[in-house]
């Protein structure tokens, strides 16, 4: 029996659109509406979920269409679109002006101002070598950004760049950190996004946002769409917890994802999760790589303490860098970055504390043990009575610095989070 409501759906579909690129939009909204309520009747018997996909994709693009009729028709106008075309009419987006007329239509305009937040305009400087390890993930990355961007030819025929890639792992393994190293690497228009700058809380406008986002990225591409946490915006289906807003948000980036109608040989979609298994699977099989981002391995949290340590005085051996990755096993590079912010207050710590201070060659009081030739007994606060304050230098880091930190910290990584991330691997993704 529920077969009727689809084909009373697609009856009401037809006659809308006959209406509509007739130009006569008062018949043609009735008639979408007709058409919305049957296709929900008809979602809520369909078992297939590739058929539920579909309809609640045309869904999408029908609504759209009405929504667009009912605004013009709202403001006492002669209606959207134009007089000409086909069924593919249901989906057109308002027409731009031309020039001369006064600009884009004001309500896209809102919503692209605020968007325009989310355009990275000056490069984070993070090189592809500030990243430790990840071979694989930075050769699939560079092979989807930077060669078809500066070999174009070397994409011909059947050969064409990755156009989705969804970056996994436990938190603070550098999932954005990649992200990052993109946007400096490309020579393309980067877009940063979270779900807090595609949630609004107007009913209807968080898919335009979603669908004016990859408008966007299109006409500035080459461009990159990163889009962080994207569980947040993309959780399964069907859940309990789920809002219409938010099914409505997941079918628009489905949409926008396809590319249907679309050339989006230029749009690269970046996204990092830390709960792979939360998306949902319709938005996880849109990404054609799913690269799982894993904890650093030794070499790699050599490399790290080296890069967060950068050119602050110390006395670290190359030993003594091997020595403390051994001891960072488990560590996430999160964990390694808030090791080493501790350990750089350390030798502030001891010039706090300090009771001895020796004057060195260079004129600069620098704290000391009391048998040091040339220690005087004397505090940091009463150099700076003294006047000396400018003068105080704290010691080198040592690696005794390290220890003394490492002994009271723990990795925020657990095991059973990364068995959950390693049978996602098996199943879905690809090693980093």
């Amino acid at each position: 029996m529920y077969s009727n409501f689809k084909e009373q759906a697609i009856e009401y579909v037809k006659q809308a659109v006959t209406e509509d690129n007739a130009g006569n939009y008062a018949k043609a909204f009735p008639l979408y509406m007709n058409a919305l309520e049957y296709f929900k009747t008809h979602l809520k018997y369909e078992k297939n979920p590739k058929i539920r996909e579909a309809i609640t994709q045309k869904f999408t693009e029908y609504l759209r269409r009405a929504e667009e009729i009912r605004a013009v028709l709202d403001e006492g106008g002669p209606g959207p679109g134009s007089n000409n075309g086909d069924a593919a009419v249901a989906t057109r987006p308002k027409t731009k002006p031309k020039d001369g007329e006064d600009g884009e239509d004001p309500e896209q305009a809102k919503l692209r101002s605020g968007l325009n937040s989310a355009i990275i305009r000056e490069k984070p400087d993070v090189k592809w070598n500030d990243v430790a390890g990840l071979e694989s993930a930075k050769q699939a990355l560079q092979e989807a950004v930077i060669l078809p961007v500066k070999f174009p030819q070397f994409f011909t025929g059947k050969r064409r760049p990755w156009r989705a890639f969804l970056l996994y792992g436990p938190p603070g393994t550098g999932k954005s950190y990649l992200a990052k190293a993109v946007a400096t690497e490309a020579e393309s228009t980067f877009f940063s996004v979270s779900s807090s700058d595609l949630v609004s809380k107007w009913m209807g406008e968080s898919e335009k946002l979603v669908s004016n986002l990859f408008e966007m990225a299109r006409e500035s591409a080459p461009s990159i769409i990163f889009i962080d946490e994207i569980d947040s915006l993309c959780g399964q289906r069907g859940e309990g917890n789920e809002s219409e807003a938010s099914r409505r948000i997941k079918t628009e980036l489905l949409v926008q994802m396809q590319g249907v109608g679309h050339n989006d040989q230029k749009v690269l979609v970046l996204a990092a999760t830390n709960t792979p298994y939360a998306l949902d699977q319709a938005i996880r099989r849109r990404f054609d790589k799913r690269i799982y981002i894993p904890l650093p391995d030794l070499k790699a949290r050599q490399h790290m303490f080296k890069v967060h340590l950068g050119d602050t005085p110390n006395n670290l051996t190359e030993s003594d860098f091997e020595h403390l990755a051994r001891k960072t096993e488990g560590f996430s590079g999160s964990d390694i970055s808030v090791c080493v912010k501790d350990v750089l207050f350390e030798p502030i710590r001891k010039t706090q504390d300090a009771m001895f201070f020796v004057k060195t060659s260079n004129g600069m009081w620098m704290p000391c043990g009391p048998k040091q030739a040339g220690a005087v007994q004397i505090t940091m606060q009463e150099l700076a009575v003294q006047g000396l304050a400018a003068q105080v230098l704290p010691p080198p880091i040592t690696k005794t610095d390290f220890d003394k930190v490492l002994a009271r910290q723990r990795p925020t990584v657990s095991k059973a989070d990364l068995e959950v991330q390693e049978r996602f691997t098996k199943e879905f993704g690809e090693e980093g």
